[in-house]
């Protein structure tokens, strides 16, 4: 049946088509933390943060289903749906980020973001890491290094060497924040003298996608103040650290300890119902929306609102940033104490943990990283790689993941790491 599938989806979606595992998982069914295959297999997701609050969570499929049943619509219309929520969702943000535009997905929310930094200053150039990934739209995908663009790069865009808690930016970690930042200025000095200028600098706070390194409150610290010398706004990717997950703050932008213009937020906000948003200042919110005539058809309709406040709900009811906090320390412990010849380092941040293997020669440890996603899928544990060589395991549970569930992870994941050949 997995053949017939694969022979299915190239027919109608085309070739390469993104699929997880060498032998693909064809899911059926998910709750909580739990997922099941076409043959009944069950499987612990470790890895997917959209479903933010549990897979079908039943409250959230409850307000999904009873608005859907009452009214769907637009913002050209009034509903108060977006407006409750609206002010629930900016009631946990400070520094003035307290108007909102609510999209479809994070690539979208994105999108708007850089736009709204052109609207601010006037000028295009923008600046993101050198391994990082902010969306599928043009603009998003320009600053995205999966794939370099058609024609490459281009002249407003500048990556920059992006923040490792192995190899550091400069060659030491006491040094990397001030390398970090001097690129940073690097790099508007470029698109100044390209006749670009500056418009903004976009992160995630947490550097999900390139890798997770093992940095420290105040580290982005030297690059605000580089941002906010040349007149750029600095925008906020909360789309995987956000709504708790990092455990000892809402948000990965007051964990880093640094004040955003603009924060973007993605579909786990609704549970995995295609929502996303975009908030900021009044005073970014009215240059954009001067300078960009922005309508939305399904962004902020009221199923997505109604989906969006039960996920808040949950977020809140089921204490879940706390069990971040708490399981997230947990399992970073467990992986801390594993031994194993190519572990180069163990590292997360709540509920964002892995280990990043390396050869002994310092190369990454690619092929046997691999192996291991494959062995724990055979186990019964769903996880993947990321990090510029994907070398670096990834688990990304969602929230409600407990202690039980990390020993299971853990338990597995020691026993692969005894059977999986080093030379791999």
């Amino acid at each position: 049946m997995t053949t017939d599938l694969l022979a299915r989806r190239e027919r109608l979606l085309g070739p390469n088509v993104p699929i997880f595992y060498d032998e693909p998982v064809h899911l059926v069914r998910g709750e909580g933390v739990w997922l099941w295959d076409a043959d009944g297999k069950k499987y612990l997701d470790c890895y997917n943060n959209v479903p933010h609050v549990g897979h079908c969570h039943p409250h959230v499929v409850e307000a999904i289903t009873r608005q859907a049943m009452t009214l769907n619509t637009h913002t050209r219309y009034l509903h108060e749906g977006i407006l409750d929520y609206t002010e629930r969702l900016t009631a946990t943000l400070s520094h003035d980020l307290s108007q909102l535009i609510m999209v479809c997905t994070g690539s979208e929310a994105n999108d708007i973001a850089l736009r709204m930094a052109q609207a601010m200053t006037g000028k295009t150039g923008i600046i993101a890491t050198d391994n990082t990934y902010h969306g599928n739209t043009l603009a998003t995908s320009q600053l995205s290094t999966r794939r370099p663009p058609i024609g490459g790069y281009p002249r407003h865009v500048r990556l920059v060497p992006a923040p490792d808690s192995v190899r550091p930016v400069g060659g030491t970690l006491e040094g990397q924040s001030q390398a970090f930042a001097e690129n940073v200025q690097r790099a508007i000095e470029e698109l100044e003298a390209e006749g670009c200028g500056f418009s903004g600098f976009m992160l995630c706070p947490s550097f999900a996608n390139e890798g997770i390194p093992a940095i420290a409150p105040g580290f982005l610290d030297p690059t605000v103040e580089v941002v906010r010398r040349a007149g750029g706004l600095l925008l906020c990717d909360e789309v995987q650290p956000g709504f708790g997950r990092i455990g000892v703050n809402f948000w990965g932008h007051d964990w880093l300890g640094f004040s955003p213009d603009v924060v973007t937020v993605g579909k786990p906000m609704a549970n995995g119902h295609p929502a996303a948003a975009v908030v900021a200042r009044p005073d970014i919110m009215a240059t954009f929306r001067t300078a960009f005539g922005y309508f939305n058809t399904f962004g902020g309709n009221p199923v997505s609102c109604a989906a969006a406040m039960a996920t808040m709900d949950v977020i809140e009811a089921d204490g879940l940033q706390e069990n971040a906090r708490v399981v997230g320390a947990y399992a970073l412990q467990r992986l801390k104490r594993i031994e194993h010849p190519l572990k180069a380092e163990a590292r997360g941040l709540g509920l964002f943990f892995g280990i990043e293997f390396v050869l002994d020669d310092g190369t990454p440890a690619t092929d046997f990283a691999a192996q291991v996603v494959e062995r724990m899928r055979e186990g019964g544990v769903l996880m993947n790689r990321i990090g510029r060589d994907m070398n670096t395991l990834k688990m990304r549970p969602p929230m409600p993941f407990g202690i039980e569930h990390a020993d299971l992870a853990m338990d597995l994941l020691e026993e692969t790491l005894r059977e999986v050949p080093c030379d791999t």
